[in-house]
C-alpha cells in the first residue's frame, strides 16, 4: 500500500531538499525552508519548516493588514523583535500574530541554527507593511506592488 500524498513522515521531511529563500528586503534573511504544506497538497494555507543559520533573520520586520501567522520553535534559541521589544525565543515557544497585530521578525541569537515552524494564510489579497523600510506590498496573488509609505495618498 503506497502512502497518501497527505501524510509526510518524519523521514520524508527529513529527505527533503531545503530550498533557500532570501526576502527582497532584507539581505540578512537568509532561510532554508522546507513546505510541508505545498508537499501535501495545501492551498489555502502555508506551513514550513524553516532553518535559519546563526545571526540570521526570518524575514524583514514587517506586519500584516489582513493574513494570520505563526510560528513554533523546534530547536535552537533566537529573538523576537515584537512591536520594536526584543524577546528570547527558545524550543517549546509558540508565537501568534493576528491580523492588524504588531510587527515582528526573529532572528537567530544561538550558535546553532534555529528550527520553525511557520504556518500562515494564503489569502488572494494582502496589504504587508514594513516600518523600517518604510515600504508597503500590496499583494494580488502571485503579483505584488511595493510602494514608499510616502508615495501612500489616504482617502
Amino acid at each position: 500500500m503506497s502512502q497518501p500524498r497527505e501524510l509526510l513522515k518524519a523521514a520524508d521531511i527529513e529527505a527533503m531538499e531545503a530550498v533557500a529563500s532570501l526576502h527582497p528586503l532584507n539581505p540578512n534573511a537568509l532561510r532554508l525552508r522546507k513546505s510541508l504544506g505545498d508537499a501535501t497538497g495545501l492551498t489555502q494555507f502555508g506551513f514550513h519548516r524553516i532553518e535559519l543559520a546563526p545571526g540570521r533573520d526570518s524575514s524583514e520586520y514587517h506586519w500584516h493588514h489582513h493574513e494570520e501567522e505563526c510560528v513554533y520553535v523546534l530547536a535552537g534559541h533566537g529573538q523576537a523583535l515584537i512591536d520594536e521589544q526584543a524577546h528570547a525565543i527558545g524550543p517549546g515557544d509558540f508565537l501568534g500574530f493576528a491580523r492588524n497585530g504588531p510587527a515582528h521578525v526573529i532572528t537567530n541569537t544561538g550558535e546553532a541554527p534555529l528550527v520553525l515552524l511557520v504556518a500562515g494564510q494564503r489569502l488572494e489579497q494582502d496589504i504587508c507593511d514594513y516600518p523600517h523600510r518604510r515600504k508597503r506590498l500590496y499583494v494580488r496573488g502571485e503579483q505584488g506592488d511595493l510602494v514608499d509609505f510616502d508615495a501612500i495618498v489616504p482617502d
